[in-house]
């Protein structure tokens, strides 16, 4: 039987997997101070429970967050037939002293580890404060018109997607 769309065991699936495994940039939804919403790409760490996000302390993300810790998340790919996993729920929030080591170990994995290396210590000055936004989801969404969803692809744009294939 197919998981329902929310059902947090997605996080379990092939799919959801590769996608938090990947080296992609996701996107955070929240509500920005003024009511609006906003719209961002972030680098992303998942840990095997929780999706942690980097970011300096003293931002104006930060300071939406606090107020409004409810946020969705999106992971996709763009090439092909898509792939999406979508998450929901609160973040929580931890400033620390320096570099918050899921940073770095995010930083390291898109730069590779000696320009990696060369960011963190030009950044690691005195003064410096993180904050770790970490989102344990609460709702989970996939996306997958190739096994979860074929039937809802019309055939012409599988085939164009695919190649033909």
């Amino acid at each position: 039987m197919s998981l329902p769309q929310g059902d947090v065991k997605l996080l379990d699936t092939p799919l959801a997997r590769r996608l938090l495994a990947a080296s992609l940039v996701a996107r955070l939804a929240y509500t920005s101070r003024d009511g609006t919403p906003r719209l961002i790409p972030v680098n992303f760490l998942w840990t095997g429970e929780e999706l942690v996000v980097g970011a300096f302390a003293g931002t104006y993300k930060i300071r939406d967050l606090s107020a409004r810790p409810d946020v969705a998340v999106c992971v996709d790919t763009a090439d092909g037939l898509p792939e999406v996993l979508m998450l929901r729920g609160k973040v929580t929030l931890a400033e620390v002293e320096g570099v918050l080591p899921e940073y770095a170990t995010i930083q390291r994995a898109g730069m590779g580890d000696e320009v990696g290396n060369a960011y963190l210590e030009a950044i690691d000055q005195p003064g410096l404060r993180m904050v770790r936004i970490g989102l344990r989801p609460t709702w989970v969404g996939v996306v997958d018109f190739q096994e979860r969803f074929p039937a809802r692809t019309p055939e012409p744009v599988r085939a164009a997607l695919t190649g033909g294939q």
